[in-house]
């Protein structure tokens, strides 16, 4: 504790308002891509079957994801090794840059083939970026949280992530009012693109002012020349499988409660694309708005009882939210069903920043976090589109329902059998001494 009694809590909450808005910024400029996957899939990929362009979109959306194990790698070991601000500074540009380059990109008739390439890298740096992001905000918000707060702080890492998403549905549901719908064809699609490219240059201004964590200052001055090397990774197997486990069912739940479940409601419930904005940017605001609240609810109930209610209402409620979602023709039917999910999964999202970065000693803590984080994510999140759009192509759709049911129980016994992170946490004043991967 004595760690944070040099900073106030007004202190505290600046810098991570500072790492937060980055993280927002940087989560916009993904799921702008995602929510406009529909205006801008012809332009890269022409084809006269919709979801066979939907298909080539998504297909990129996951190739962007198996770049962030390589970005939580590089990311990881060079924030443990140089610090945390570094590392988010130099991702926050990665990021800005991709924006500018899809915004201004000309489409397939104009370049051809070099159209869909020039995307296709674009996504790839991207990928790079956020898979640094991940880790090393969760590191920051969680070593500069007070210690009381830990669970509060960092669920604003989710809070941020979800305004972000918001941000890019608030954009979209703009512009669809705005602008005609040939013209978001036409050149609407590229707006939130420049948006989300200034947005991050001023977050670069913020994060340059942005303070370094205690932690990483005690373990900086130590000298360790392992800090954020796959040698010193390699002595924690036990948290570095427990991040894979936690990760599993929950990628895979939100991906498909919060970003596939737009292009569902649209292709399989049938409702146009303004009103399932509309219900996508409702239910996502009171989600982000459950964040803190179960953040703050695990500094006093700890946090496994939240992953516990996430892996069991994700295992029985998914295939009958999918199911009754698939048949309903009223958009507050699909509203309630919608928001009835994201509350599930916000046992996870809240709390997964600061229960893996509690597995972690300082000097290992980044990469520890972001790696098998961004290998889960990749293989198992980044396809969580494309596995339904592939489904839904040769008429098995339904089986995407079970799939997702299956995830949250792998993770739910994951859960079971862990210890309360809270109460073997890694962060505060034992940073100096690195723990036993038998003791966790």
């Amino acid at each position: 504790m004595a760690l944070h009694a040099i900073r106030s809590e007004k202190q505290i909450a600046a810098n991570i308002f500072k790492g937060s808005l980055g993280n927002m910024i940087e989560w916009f400029d993904w799921y702008v891509y995602a929510s406009f996957a529909i205006y801008f899939s012809a332009a890269f990929f022409p084809a006269e079957n919709k979801t066979a362009e939907l298909l080539s979109t998504a297909a990129v959306f996951a190739v962007g994801f198996f770049m962030r194990p390589l970005g939580s790698f590089i990311m990881g070991r060079y924030a443990d090794r140089h610090g945390r601000r570094s590392a988010l500074t130099l991702s926050v540009i990665i990021m800005a840059t991709g924006s500018f380059v899809i915004a201004l990109t000309p489409g397939f008739v104009t370049i051809g083939i070099w159209s869909p390439l020039i995307l296709v890298i674009t996504r790839l740096f991207q990928g790079l970026s956020l898979g640094g992001e991940y880790g090393t905000s969760a590191t920051y918000l969680s070593e500069m949280a007070s210690p009381s707060r830990r669970g509060f702080y960092s669920s604003f890492q989710y809070v941020t992530l979800i305004s972000g998403q918001l941000l890019a549905l608030l954009v979209q549901i703009v512009l669809q009012n705005v602008l005609t719908n040939a013209q978001l064809f036409a050149f609407g699609w590229r707006i939130p693109f420049v948006i989300g490219g200034f947005g991050a240059l001023i977050v670069l201004w913020l994060r340059l002012s942005m303070e370094e964590s205690d932690q990483f200052n005690t373990v900086k001055r130590q000298k360790n020349r392992r800090a954020g090397t796959l040698t010193l990774l390699m002595r924690y197997p036990k948290q570095f499988f427990t991040v894979v486990g936690l990760t599993f069912g929950g990628t895979i739940g939100f991906y498909a409660f919060t970003t596939y479940l737009q292009k569902f409601m649209i292709n399989t419930t049938g409702l146009n694309k303004e009103v399932v904005a509309i219900i996508n940017f409702a239910a996502l605001l009171i989600m982000l708005i459950l964040q803190p609240l179960f953040g703050m609810l695990s500094d006093k109930i700890g946090r496994k009882p939240l992953l516990l209610w996430f892996g069991i209402g994700g295992t029985i409620f998914t295939v009958p939210i999918f199911t009754l979602l698939a048949k309903t023709n009223s958009p507050w039917h699909a509203f309630l069903l919608m928001l009835f999910g994201v509350v599930i999964v916000s046992g996870y999202t809240s709390i997964n920043a600061i229960v893996k970065a509690e597995l972690f000693p300082t000097e290992i803590r980044a990469l520890g976090v972001g790696l098998p984080y961004g290998l889960t994510v990749a293989i198992f999140g980044g396809t969580v589109e494309y596995v339904a759009l592939w489904l839904r192509s040769v008429h098995f759709e339904s089986l995407f329902f079970y799939y997702v049911a299956f995830a949250s129980l792998i993770s739910l016994v994951v859960y079971w059998r862990m210890t309360e992170t809270s109460s073997i946490s890694t962060i505060g004043g034992s940073e100096t001494q690195t723990p036993q991967p038998s003791e966790n």
